[in-house]
């Protein structure tokens, strides 16, 4: 799935990694004048891909040679970056390339959901080394759950013949509000017990490294628009499982808010619930009519048993007229949020993800019929609706993103390297 970004004369590759890491392309002014620039702002430009001499960064850089074969060898030393062949001599020995090495450390990426969690362990260009699928029940309490991730995370570790000392961050998606800054859930509808839980401090007793929180649904529509939808910078990410919620792209830049509820659209009223009580105490939640328990619950009514996402989706799947107009009203009750949505944000493309979109044509059709039809035709005129395109994979490539954007910054790598150069001297 994910690309050799070391392959000489293949601008795609380069482009998609940088838009992986949500990196400007370097311009040759971008270090210009700089002449104390660090070696970690020099890292950012090898953060593209692309290799180059020690000659080439001089030129990009304004810096002299010999300052940037001081930054390099820096850089070399940490294993951020590595040499990667020669370029063509021009007479004499051929100079040598480099470029950023993906492999110098690896990131635990965790998408919790409601009854399920995917552990990954990703290099730092977001490929997935190891994962596996747990079940889990998020109401069991922050401890229980973290534990096992925790366990999980020492298994995968141990089956790569990583080090602990090797893990650069962790990145984790929660299902509910959180407040980014902190880590810290912030009354999450689904997660008794987890309200203002330091999640950040309980994992780091564990691993001593960086740990940063975020919404599921935010870190899979980071995951799905980088690695599937990057020419599109305003981009729309439903879930629709348990729970319903969005993660909002504007701009290239996910929104989070002033506190981090930013897409909480499960708990936005729809006209044809006036009667319905969501579990938030509230009457006429999207969440309430359109998540998985609501469709089962309607299905239940009419005495069909089909408690969980999975079992929906398969009588749909075998025709179930109940369970097919089921799951295409919920894609209306949607559709009538998101045609808000879309005039509000204007994006380009909506993408439909979580265990209920698996149910693909039936929900997608639904929520089709009312934003075309609710929209205004401009917001409309070159508006696509997905669905998601990488299952699992989104979750945990969009926390892996989060982690390598916070470890990989000029600040974060000069800190590493200064670190380094304080224990060798504590070493003489």
């Amino acid at each position: 799935m994910f690309i050799d970004i070391y392959k000489q004369g293949d601008s795609s590759k380069r482009n998609w990694y940088q838009w992986n890491m949500a990196i400007p392309e370097p311009s040759s002014s971008t270090f210009a004048g700089v002449s104390g620039a660090r070696s970690g702002d020099l890292f950012q430009i090898l953060l593209d891909g692309a290799p180059r001499t020690r000659a080439e960064l001089a030129v990009m850089t304004g810096l002299a040679r010999s300052t940037i074969a001081a930054r390099v060898d820096a850089l070399m030393d940490s294993g951020f970056v590595m040499a990667v062949g020669e370029a063509a001599s021009s007479g004499g020995r051929p100079p040598s390339r480099f470029a950023f090495n993906p492999a110098a450390r690896v990131v635990l990426a965790v998408d919790l959901g409601a009854r399920h969690g995917v552990i990954a362990i990703t290099d730092l260009a977001g490929s997935i080394l190891a994962s596996v699928r747990a079940d889990i029940s998020i109401d069991t309490g922050p401890e229980a759950v973290l534990d096992l991730v925790v366990e999980k995370a020492h298994e995968l570790l141990d089956s790569l013949g990583r080090s602990e000392l090797e893990l650069a961050g962790i990145g984790i998606g929660l299902p509910g509000p959180v407040e980014h800054t902190s880590g810290r859930p912030a009354n999450p509808p689904i997660m008794p017990g987890w309200h203002d839980f330091d999640v950040p401090a309980y994992v780091r007793r564990s691993f001593d490294v960086p740990v940063l929180v975020d919404n599921d649904v935010n870190i899979m529509a980071l995951g799905e628009q980088r690695t599937h939808w990057p020419t599109h910078d305003n981009l729309l990410f439903i879930k629709a499982a348990t729970g319903i919620g969005a993660g909002i792209i504007s701009n290239g830049q996910l929104q989070r808010g002033a506190l981090g509820t930013a897409g909480d659209l499960g708990h936005v009223r729809v006209a044809r619930g006036s009667d319905v009580i969501c579990r938030c105490g509230n009457v006429g939640c999207l969440e309430a009519l359109a998540g998985a328990p609501a469709i089962a619950e309607t299905l239940a009514a009419r005495s069909i048993s089909a408690p969980t996402s999975e079992d929906i989706i398969a009588l749909a799947e075998r025709g179930n007229p109940e369970a097919i107009a089921a799951l295409r009203q919920a894609g209306r009750d949607l559709g009538e949020v998101l045609a808000t949505c879309v005039s509000l944000l204007n994006p380009s493309v909506i993408v439909l993800g979580g265990s209920t979109a698996a149910a693909g044509d039936h929900l997608l059709a639904g929520v089709r019929e009312v934003v075309y039809n609710r929209s205004l035709p401009l917001a409309t005129a070159h508006l696509s609706i997905a669905l998601a395109r990488s299952a699992d994979e989104a979750g945990i490539v969009g926390a892996s993103i989060m982690v390598t954007q916070d470890v990989l910054s000029a600040e974060a790598v000069e800190s590493v390297l200064a670190e380094r150069a304080s224990l060798a001297l504590s070493t003489l």
